[in-house]
């Protein structure tokens, strides 16, 4: 299948070069990982060049084969038990208002990485207590003790990504299952109604416009608050092909549709990620 020709509205300028080198500096001074630089996130020099990032724990090898995904696959890396504390450091040292933590997707750990997790918050709240904190997990295999460990450490948002529309996951995330993540949105809300529930998806898989207002649906059900919807970017040939390039005004009809149904935050355009600019989500919520 022949490469689709990259829209100017998807290309990003660089600046802050100075700032960059800096960010890159600090995070590699402390042994930590970043979703910015695994995922090759096309945000990443605005971010560091902001002196900005999105931690990465449990290591920088994912055990699963999303296609979607730019981050290492294959044998998972020995954890680094000084991670947590060396996030607090980083967030105090960029002066972090709103830290977001992700992980690789650890499905050979017992507790799937949760207590590293809780003990990452636990850090980040010594050494920046005036921050708010956003955790993007993966499923955990659907161990809802686990999550609990994971929501009993306060985080103020709690993510977990959908992804896609239920008729690509085959395809698209063949370890992965619709329901289960949307139970685990769900149990978040049980477990602790108090911190926002957060999820997104990529676009121009190939979903239909009913399948995405269909994933809008299924997730206010699961009463999510914040919605982030960006274009997928093929990472390598190896990686899942991109079917389309939607539109910004696109993206914009459908954060509208959001919004009418009940969401409290949407993120929509052709570059947001689930972690860009996290932040504004708090500050509008406020």
């Amino acid at each position: 299948m022949e490469e689709l020709k990259r829209p100017h509205w998807i290309k990003k300028r660089v600046s802050e070069i100075a700032n960059i080198e800096e960010t890159e500096k600090l995070l590699r001074s402390l042994g930590l990982h970043t979703v910015c630089e695994g995922a090759e996130c096309p945000n990443i020099a605005e971010c560091f060049g902001n002196k900005t990032a999105t931690f990465m724990i449990l290591g920088g090898v994912c055990t699963r084969q999303c296609r979607f995904c730019a981050v290492t696959k294959g044998a998972p890396e020995k954890i680094d038990g000084q991670e947590p504390a060396n996030i607090g450091k980083a967030s105090k040292e960029m002066n972090l208002k709103h830290i977001v933590v992700t992980s690789v997707t650890r499905d050979d750990m017992p507790d799937g990485g949760a207590e590293h997790f809780a003990k990452t918050v636990k850090e980040i709240r010594k050494h920046n207590p005036q921050s708010t904190i956003e955790l993007l997990i993966p499923d955990l295999q659907g161990d809802w003790d686990d999550l609990k460990t994971i929501v009993n450490s306060k985080p103020d948002v709690l993510n977990h990504n959908l992804e896609t529309v239920p008729s690509l996951y085959k395809e698209v995330r063949p370890q992965a299952n619709y329901n289960l993540s949307l139970e685990l949105l769900k149990k978040v809300k049980d477990f602790n109604p108090s911190i926002y529930s957060k999820s997104g998806i990529m676009l121009g898989l190939g979903e239909k416009e009913a399948e995405v207002y269909q994933v809008m649906d299924d997730l206010r059900e699961v009463e999510c608050d914040i919605l982030t919807m960006g274009q997928y970017l093929r990472p390598t040939k190896e990686h899942i092909s991109i079917k389309e390039y939607i539109h910004p005004d696109k993206f914009e009809e459908y954060k509208k549709v959001a919004l009418q149904k009940g969401f409290k935050y949407v993120a929509s355009g052709p570059l947001i990620r689930s972690s860009y600019n996290a932040g504004l989500a708090m500050d509008e919520m406020e």
